[in-house]
This record gives C-alpha cells, sequence and structure tokens, in this order.
C-alpha cells in the first residue's frame, strides 16, 4: 500500500541540485569507469565550428513508445504528462546515453532511460531501459523513482531508486530504496540491494558513485544528505556502512554532492561537500570500503571566493568539475593541486536559460555536459513543452 509522505523540506534543497563553442575537452576514457591513468582532460585544437552535430535535445515530448494507442492509454489516465518528465543524470557507454527521470510530478512512465546518441539527430528518443516492465509504479520488484546512475568498468549500470514518487507534490513512498544492478552488455538485472537497514527517517539519498579495490573488488557509495553520511556497499563480501560524517561538514543538510577520482595506481579518494558548506572534504577509497569515517576525512579547504558550489563530476582520472550555485561557468580542478581559485580553470562558459546538472566522460572522448532549466521545471514555468534539456560536449569559446 502507498505511504503518503509529508511535504518536501523547502525546495531549495532541489533548487540547489541545479543550484558558442570551439575547444573541446577531451577523456582517455570512452566509458565511465573507476579507474583511469592520470589526469585524463585535454583540449582540442580551437577553431570556430560549433560541436552542433554532437548536442542532443532530450524532452519529455519524444519518448519512445511500443504503439500510438499504449501512448494514448497512458495520457488518458494520467500516467504520461510530458511537461512532467525531466532528465537531470546520466552515464554514457559508446554510443548510449542512460539517463535517470525521476518521478518528480506525475505523470513520468518510465524512470530510467537510454538514449542512442547518432551524430546529426540532435532530438534523441529516450525508450525505457531495459524494458517497460521494470517500470511500473508501485511494484516493488520494478523501478519506482531513479535519481542517479553509475556505470562501472565492467559494463554493469547501477541504478539508485529511491522509492518515493511525487516528490515535488505530494511525495508517496511507494517501496523501499534500493540498488539496481543492470549487465548492459544483455540488458538483464543482475543484482538488487534493498537499502532498508542503512537509511533513516531523516534520509535523502541523492547521488551514487561505483569504486573498485586494488583486487578488482565492487563497492557502492550513495550520498544519504538527510542523514549526514555515505552509506558503503561491499557488492562482494555482502556487506553494509554508514559512514556518518561530522556535523561540521553540514551547516544545513541540503544536497550533498559527491565525486570519485582515481589515480593511475588505483587510490581513489571520494570528494563531497553540501551546497551549504564554505569547505570541501574527502575520504579516500581504502577507509570508506572498510567502515572507517572517524579521522579519514580529510578538509580539502574553503571553497574559492566564498561561494556555493555545485560539483558537477569527476573525470575517471584526478579532475573534477564545478559550478558555482546560480551560475552558469564550468570550472576544473586538478585534485593533485591545492583547491584555491588560481588552481582552477573556466573550461565552459554557460548560456542564459539553462544550468548544468552533471559532467562526465565518455563518447567520442569528451567530456560531457547535462545541462536544464530544472530551476524553471520545479517552479512549474516551463510552460506545456516541459524541461529544456541538452546533453554536449563540454567546450570553452574561442577568442575572437
Amino acid at each position: 500500500m502507498a505511504v503518503k509522505l509529508p511535504l518536501p523540506l523547502p525546495l531549495l534543497l532541489l533548487l540547489s541540485l541545479i543550484a558558442v563553442s570551439c575547444g573541446a575537452y577531451s577523456s582517455s576514457l570512452d566509458e565511465p569507469a573507476s579507474s583511469s591513468s592520470g589526469n585524463s582532460i585535454g583540449i582540442s585544437k580551437c577553431n570556430k565550428n560549433p560541436l552542433t552535430e554532437l548536442t542532443f535535445q532530450l524532452s519529455g515530448s519524444n519518448l519512445h513508445w511500443p504503439c500510438d494507442s499504449t501512448k494514448n492509454i497512458y495520457v488518458q489516465s494520467g500516467r504520461y504528462v510530458p511537461r512532467n518528465v525531466i532528465v537531470t543524470r546520466a552515464q554514457l557507454q559508446r554510443d548510449s546515453a542512460f539517463v535517470a527521470l525521476p518521478r518528480y510530478k506525475q505523470g513520468v512512465p518510465f524512470t530510467l532511460g537510454k538514449v542512442n546518441l547518432k551524430k546529426g539527430e540532435c532530438l534523441a528518443k529516450i525508450a525505457p531501459y531495459p524494458c517497460w516492465a521494470i517500470q511500473e509504479e508501485g511494484n516493488c520488484q520494478a523501478l519506482q523513482s531513479v535519481v542517479d546512475v553509475a556505470v562501472d568498468q565492467n559494463g554493469l549500470l547501477w541504478a539508485l531508486d529511491v522509492g518515493i514518487v511525487n516528490t515535488l507534490e505530494q511525495p508517496i513512498r511507494r517501496c523501499s530504496p534500493k540498488i539496481v544492478a543492470i549487465n548492459t552488455a544483455n540488458n538483464k538485472v543482475v543484482k538488487s540491494i534493498d537499502l532498508s537497514d542503512l537509511v533513516t527517517s531523516e534520509s535523502r539519498l541523492q547521488f551514487i558513485v561505483v569504486d573498485y579495490s586494488k583486487d578488482n573488488k565492487p563497492f557502492v557509495y550513495v550520498a544519504d544528505a538527510g542523514a549526514r553520511s555515505i552509506l558503503v556497499y561491499d557488492i562482494t563480501g555482502n556487506k553494509s556502512y554508514r559512514i556518518v560524517l561530522p556535523r561540521a561538514t553540514a551547516p544545513t543538510n541540503d544536497v550533498l554532492y559527491v565525486a570519485l577520482t582515481a589515480k593511475p595506481d588505483g587510490t581513489s579518494t571520494l570528494f563531497f561537500s553540501y551546497l551549504s558548506s564554505s569547505r570541501l572534504y574527502s575520504i579516500k577509497g581504502e577507509y570508506l570500503r572498510v567502515g572507517q569515517g572517524a579521522g579519514s576525512i580529510i578538509d580539502v579547504g574553503p571553497k574559492p571566493y566564498g561561494k556555493q558550489a555545485v560539483l558537477l563530476g569527476a573525470d575517471g582520472g584526478t579532475s573534477l568539475f564545478f559550478r558555482y550555485k546560480g551560475e552558469n561557468d564550468i570550472y576544473l580542478w586538478d585534485s593533485e593541486t591545492c583547491f584555491k581559485a588560481s588552481n582552477l580553470q573556466e573550461v565552459q562558459r554557460g548560456g542564459d536559460c539553462r544550468l548544468s546538472t552533471q559532467v562526465l566522460p565518455g563518447h567520442k572522448r569528451f567530456m560531457w555536459a547535462l545541462e536544464s532549466n530544472f530551476h524553471d521545471f520545479i517552479s512549474d514555468r516551463t510552460g506545456c513543452n516541459g524541461a529544456s534539456i541538452v546533453l554536449h560536449p563540454v567546450v570553452r569559446e574561442c577568442d575572437d
């Protein structure tokens, strides 16, 4: 039976989530992976040709349906409202993008999708992934509301399903939160992890990353902003931990951003910060994997200019990307250097209407940015066409 939850915390929590081109930034990765060789960012030769053929528009009005009659049934029953569909997170694998479509509002027919990134097709159709059957709302064997995805070095897709729908309207807990692993080689579900024992009544699960130890064992880390924790799940050992973060790291429990870096020797580090925090923190993967939080957290330093920053992602090596709250420009920081303004590199100047929600490595060896007008979406200012969503390579403007 569905359980109705209290209305969500102030919209700041979601506003902060969101809270032209020539030189393209390239990645050494064809697919997202937890390990890489060094700093994988490079700058291509600057020219005056925008990468329009590699810019993909995503829309809730452009979904793939088995037939028109099915679409009509969903529309008439209120299970499909195009303007209520938005893509907030993605992972790239070769010429495909796996996308999260959280059920923030009613009328989202599926919550995990796949997009084929075919050159020249700017308006890309979103298809349910891996199939329609796993998208059924109210069926706890299916996906309820996927808020983040990660594809690991072995081609497994890990989907974070919070189990709560209609977050921006009247939240309803359909099912317990879980992580679902899908083998992208054959599109089969290979594992489902119930997170009930790891969460509390205050939990708000937001982001997921996958890490591999030096002996090639997988671990999943989940940001729990509400409970001020990092959840750790040892896939091979079937063990779990909840690392409670010091109160000093969270002035207010708004959005807990996380991003994983990796050195050539396999040493991984999880960087994290609350939006409202004035500082960036980190903890090595070797400590997370054994549940050791006390004494293991490093204060990396204050955020430049004292601004609130949105951590957008990592390149698979040692570089991190971020932007400032309410601002569109994207910056790169090599985590092997001191965290200060002089070590930040502007890699993209943003536009006017959209803000980046993620930067990720992948297709065509580029770094990619996922952008949307999420701030308009949560305020019901998108009109009948819904959110404006674009996936494109991270690029910088050329000087005239």
